[in-house]
């Protein structure tokens, strides 16, 4: 039976399966015990920890991003079939290009590894721990990014919850990593001392995780304000027609007339077909009435700059609060192909997904103010940004709490929405401020300052989300320092075994 496993085919097909597995760990399923059992195989299956190992390190990095992002970017198809209105089967390319080039990460943290590895198992863990996190910030930060699949999320309600303020997303997911190979440790070294010593540490770690989930780093103020979520779900085919203008604009009035008695009314993401300026009569016709009603509106509308002659110079997609509040905010974390295209002169006109409707926006400064919401300070991001870690902590410091508002219809009704609604739960707890999240289509929902669901809609209907925002002051160690301390530890690690390893190699004349 042994022998049969370590054929290349079976091996091979293990590693597939061990990146699939960390897609169970997340939403919708969330089994998280499935993390470091995902860890544990792919170590097996490679003997990464091991002084030999069958075949190519980036083969092995490559098969294991194959299995986790082919599952858990999946809903990428939907994107480009459905609302890209490409061909399925060119859908089914493109997609496969995307998965098989998001590899590329964990083929390169495998190859690295295998160039740096020692002698010895428990150095190695070290190693391979540190290299994973490094990958993931890699990811997260090259080009555009892509932070999204990493291990940490599935564990808003595990043991190791309470390390969310302190590490956020990367901290978590390697413990998760380094408990896999605690695993792998026990099972190949004969129970020695030193795996002992790293089990129990790691062990250590997670019993630690239950006491500090009592502790509150961020302080609730003496205020609370009722929030009205408008869930539009107003097709993606339909948003920017010109017949459909009058209608989105009916409904957007009707149901913030309907949720007069809020504090604050949140329309969701380009929730206003029309640029900033063409759409003032009415906005500002809108915020006399929202003054008078002392409310507060925030809605995600697109914005153009223009210069002396009057000519477009920039088309930004934003946040205006108006009312009893006030600011502008523009977008800083585009997505590609979704608002901006790359190689533009190159791809567009090729097919319709190169060609989709408002795909031309520009970043916004990262000078940006907070906005003003009824004399409180609100920390906005707009879909894609409250997937970053970082950027959110960065923006969250000052911020009574947070706002994140997304059109969600590009996912369809795959798992898309259900990842990118765990995301932003992860950033409530890392910051310990409640999360407003307000969409298109779902799922709107309320989020505590330790990452729970409040309250949340349906996916899919006309509705309104009503639910109390909790005010916060203060900021979590996460919120403060961000990842910094993690990627300076983990480059420690790796420049520390790499200057060892070159000073015992032999010197030859």
């Amino acid at each position: 039976m042994l022998a049969q496993l370590k054929k290349p085919s079976v091996i091979a097909l293990l590693i597939v399966l061990s990146g699939a597995l960390q897609t169970l760990t997340l939403a919708p399923i969330g089994w998280w015990l499935l993390g470091p059992i995902s860890i544990f195989v792919l170590v097996w299956a490679t003997k990464a920890l091991d002084a030999e190992a069958p075949g190519k390190p980036l083969l092995y990095g490559w098969l294991f991003g194959l299995g986790l992002f082919g599952s858990g970017a999946s809903w990428v198809y939907v994107s480009i079939h459905t609302h890209g209105h490409a061909p399925a089967p060119l859908a089914a390319i493109l997609t496969a290009i995307f998965v098989a080039g998001l590899a590329l990460f964990h083929a390169f943290q495998f190859w690295l590894y295998y160039k740096i590895r020692s002698a010895s198992v428990y150095i190695n863990g070290m190693i391979f721990t540190a290299l994973w996190l490094l990958s993931d910030a890699f990811r997260t930060d090259f080009l555009t990014g892509f932070p999204w699949l990493f291990l940490g999320y599935g564990h808003l309600t595990s043991p190791l919850s309470g390390w969310i303020p302190l590490l956020g997303v990367y901290g978590i997911t390697t413990i998760v990593v380094a408990t896999g190979i605690a695993i792998s440790l026990m099972v190949n070294a004969n129970k020695a001392m030193p795996s002992r010593v790293f089990a129990g540490s790691v062990l250590a770690i997670w019993v630690a995780g239950y006491p500090l989930n009592s502790v509150e780093w961020t302080t609730p103020k003496n205020e609370t304000l009722s929030v009205a979520m408008l869930q539009t779900n107003i097709p993606q085919e339909l948003k920017w027609l010109p017949q459909q203008r009058r209608k989105t604009i009916r409904l957007l009035e009707q149901m913030s007339i309907d949720a007069w008695d809020h504090d604050i009314i949140i329309w969701p993401e380009t929730a206003v077909p029309m640029l900033h300026d063409q759409a003032l009569p009415f906005l500002n016709k809108l915020s006399e009435v929202a003054s008078e009603r002392s409310t507060n509106i925030i809605t995600g509308i697109p914005y153009r700059e223009l210069n002396e002659q009057g000519r477009t110079v920039a088309l930004h997609n934003s946040i205006y609060s108006f009312g009893q509040g006030s600011g502008l905010y523009h977008k800083q974390k585009l997505v590609p192909f979704g608002e901006y295209v790359p190689l533009q002169d190159q791809l567009r006109g090729l097919i319709a997904f190169f060609d989709l409707p408002m795909s031309d926006f520009r970043k916004g400064p990262s000078t940006q103010e907070l906005l003003l919401s009824k004399n409180m300070m609100v920390a906005p991001f707009i879909c894609y940004e409250v997937v970053y870690p970082n950027f959110v902590a960065k923006q969250a410091q000052g911020a009574d709490y947070l706002l994140t508002i997304s059109n969600d219809s590009w996912f369809g009704a795959s798992i898309g929405p259900l990842q990118h609604l765990e995301m932003a739960q992860m950033r409530a707890a890392e910051n310990g401020r409640y999360m407003v999240r307000a969409t298109n289509n779902g799922v709107s929902a309320m989020i505590n300052q330790k990452g729970a669901i409040v309250a949340q809609s349906e996916q899919f209907i006309e509705t309104t989300l009503s639910a109390e925002v909790q005010l916060f002051e203060g900021n979590t160690p996460f919120s403060r320092m961000q990842s910094t301390p993690l990627y300076i530890l983990a480059s420690g690690i790796v420049f520390f075994f790499v200057l060892v390893r070159r000073r015992k190699k032999p010197i030859h004349n």
